[in-house]
This record gives structure tokens, sequence and C-alpha cells, in this order.
């Protein structure tokens, strides 16, 4: 017998719902009978079914825009249609939007029981890989409590389930691919290729080639066709970063890739179709450079349906600690390092810095501090100098931490010498006129 699975049958013919309850309580299933889309609202504020059996046609409504709305309020929910009078182009309709089957009145009790049963195997089979691809990192952890984050990654899921257009804002290493992967991996389209392009790190004369694909003989050294991201991408996403680096030329293909879902390849004549659901994102204030008349503003328009700001790390710092300690724990696994973990002293430190390079910065860091700590324990001597330093000494900039260390260091060996210029220069590894310098160049004396 199955677990207590929750079945909501919305039919208002009594005999159909009480043929549907006695097949299914018999199974052991929990039913609830609903004979209007204004019942079923009523009572679905009780929470969420496991499985709907919906009726095409209702007194007061349809049952294939319940099944459209549920499915826009939930993209798991697991739905079967019902009809007694249903047509073709009923049940095609049902299934683009999200139906697992479509049965048709009378309804017969192995068929009704056959289809449940496969509709709540393939949702255990979907849930069990998502938590194996958690499990073992394949998708997006998205690892932050403040306000300014959450608000971001629940943008995100929201629009995920549209195929609107989505422009993440944000510094250089705040997450913006992490969160463009988790709105490929929420949307209707998870299952098909999620394909990344970084426009800055392409050379102009190549990014149409590489975004469009190019047909043999197109230009010098094109000596067969190539299909090009886009065609790659095809019934998935493609997550455009640096999106402003474009230049205007691929602006305007991309444009008309947005506007009529078609490209033609460099060097082709034949339009190509394609459906993707483009995600971009940017670090640069695409509003400026539209002013400046390096960006097209229609191609914004087009991007930014639905614009997010991906907060920076200083924006956000009651994350470090979470942050910190997931970075730390994954590196000592990849790396089969013994387990370590972060002093209590530390965290206070780390969050008052102000991490200009943001998430990607930390990652280095905590990386770094672990290379670097024989022990178990990070302390507050692991941390980076450039961390460490109070604000003061840190506003004098990299070369004052350069020369911080740098003295600390020549230091050390002066000490160990007794001031003995020949000896530390043999400890340091450099010239002892050159470590004369160093000394007078940072003011060191024996005082």
């Amino acid at each position: 017998m199955p677990p207590n699975r929750h079945i909501v049958v919305v039919d208002d013919e009594p005999n159909i719902g009480l043929s549907l309850r006695l097949i299914l309580e018999g199974e052991g299933y929990r039913v609830s009978i609903c004979d209007s889309v204004a019942q079923f609202h009523a009572q679905r504020m009780a929470g969420r079914a496991d499985l709907y059996v919906l009726d095409v046609r209702l007194p007061d409504g349809s049952g294939i825009d319940l099944l459209r709305a549920l499915r826009h309020r939930d993209e798991s929910a697991l739905v079967i249609m019902i009809s007694g009078h249903g047509t073709i182009r009923d049940a095609v309709e049902a299934t683009r939007i999200g139906a697992f089957d479509f049965l048709e009145k009378p309804l017969a009790r192995d068929r009704v029981l056959l289809v449940v049963k496969n509709a709540l195997e393939r949702s255990d089979l979907q849930l069990e890989n998502q938590r194996f691809r958690e499990m073992v990192g394949d998708g997006p952890r998205m690892i932050g409590r403040s306000a300014a984050f959450q608000l971001a990654v629940g943008q995100a899921t929201q629009v995920a389930r549209s195929d609107a257009g989505v422009l993440l804002m944000g510094e250089s290493g705040t997450g913006k691919e992490l969160l463009a992967e988790h709105i490929h991996r929420e949307s209707r389209v998870a299952s098909r290729p999620f394909v990344k392009v970084n426009c800055a790190a392409i050379p102009t004369d190549l990014i149409e080639s590489e975004l469009f694909g190019h047909e043999k003989g197109a230009f010098t050294g094109a000596a067969g066709l190539r299909r090009g991201r886009f065609e790659l991408a095809d019934g998935g996403s493609i997550f455009l970063d640096e999106v402003g680096d474009l230049h205007e030329a691929s602006q305007a293909k991309l444009l008309r890739v947005l506007q009529d879902g078609e490209f033609q390849r460099l060097g082709g004549e034949q339009s190509i179709r394609v459906s993707v659901r483009v995600i971009s994102a940017t670090n640069r204030r695409l509003d400026e450079l539209i002013a400046e008349g390096k960006f097209r503003q229609d191609l914004f328009y087009r991007l930014s349906v639905v614009p997010i700001k991906v907060p920076a790390l200083r924006e956000r710092r009651g994350d470090v600690r979470d942050l910190a300690a997931y970075f730390l724990t994954d590196f000592c696994a990849r790396n089969n390092f013994r387990p370590k973990i972060i002093d209590d002293d530390v965290l206070p430190v780390l969050e008052q810095y102000d991490w200009p390079g943001n998430v990607r910065e930390l990652r280095n860091a905590v990386e770094r501090m672990a290379i670097l700590t024989q022990g178990t324990h990070i302390t507050q001597q692991s941390i980076p100098l450039e961390i460490r330093l109070p604000p003061s000494q840190s506003a004098a900039g990299l070369q004052g931490v350069r020369d911080a260390a740098e003295r600390e260091r020549i230091m050390e060996a002066l000490e160990q010498t007794n001031w003995n210029v020949s000896g530390a220069a043999r400890i340091l590894g450099i010239e002892r006129t050159n470590l004369h310098k160093r000394i007078r160049a940072l003011g060191l004396s024996r005082e």
C-alpha cells in the first residue's frame, strides 16, 4: 500500500468524485473532492497536494486555466486532466502546459491507478535526482541568509518560471553566474542545455562566430562549419556574462535573435530559428554606456525585462561566516586535507573587511588560509595581512601592505642574527648591499 499521499480531485459530477474517492482510497491514498474552482481555491489554503486530478470543464471555470494557474504558482505541481468530451486540442494544450496525462471518461479503475502510480513515481524520481545533485555538488549552492541576498534569490526564483529576459547587475565576484545557473535550474527548461558565454573574454573579431557560428570559408581559417553558442543552447538557456562588452555589430544580431528568434551564421544565407532563454549579466553601468552611444537602448530593454541587483559582499556582511565555513569545508574535502575549523575571533576580522573582490576574494582568502595553516585551527595569524590591517593602514594601499610584510620579515631575520646584516641577508636570500638599502628605505633601526 502506498504512503498516505494526498490527491485533490476537482470535478462537478458527484458520481465521478465518488468513484475516484472509492478507487483511490481503496489503495491507501488520501482524497479531497472539490466541485468547483471556487471551492478548490478555498480548500487549497490547507496545503499543497501530491497530485491534482482536474476536469476540463467546470461550472465556474476551465480546468485548463486551473492547470495553468497551478503550474504558474508551482512548476513542480503534478496534474492529471480528465474529460468526458475532450478534444485533441484540449489534450495537446494540457500537455504543453505541463499536465502529466489526459484521461477520458468513463474512467477505468486500472487505468486510473496506473496513471496515478506512474505520476507519483516520476515525481519521486525527480526529487531523488535533485537531492543527489545537491549531495554531489552538482548545481549552484545559494548560501546566504541576509535580506539583500534573499531578495535577489527570491526574484530569480520567481522570474525563472517565465521566459522573460533577466539582467543580473552587480560587481565582479558577487556570484552572478551562480544566480544564472539557479534561474536555469528552476526554469521549465532545466533539463535542456545551459550554455555560458563570457563576452569580455572573447576577442571582438571572434565574438559573432562564437555566438552565431560560421560557414566553411566565411573568413580566413574557417575550415569547416561551426555551430554557435545560440544553436547549442536551442531549447535551453544561454548566459551572456559581461554583455556590456559586446560591440555594435554583435548587439544588432543579438537584438534580432531576441526579437525574431532567428539569425544567420557568418558567411551563411539561411536563417536559423532557435528558442533560447537569455540570461545576461554585467558589472558595468549600461545606462551610462547607452548615454555614450556604446550600447543599444532597444537591446537593453529586451535584456532587462526583469533586472536583478546582486548585492556586493560588503552589503551582506552577515553571510561571511556561512560562506567562509562552506569554502573551507569544500576546499579541505577536494584536496584531501584534514578538516579544519575557523576560530571564533577570526570571523569578526573577516566581517569588518570590505571585500572589494566580493565572494570570489573571500573564497581565495579562505583557501589561502587553509593551505598556510599547519594545524586544524585557523587563527588570526592565518589571516592575510591586507585583511588583518586596520582600515587606517589598509588605506595606504597594496604597496603599504607589501612594505609592512617586508618590514616584518626583515626584522625577524635581523633579530635571529643579532643584527648581523650579512647573516640576515643569507637567511633572506638577497645581496647584503640590497638589504642595507631596504633597511634604510623602510626606516628600520635596532632600537
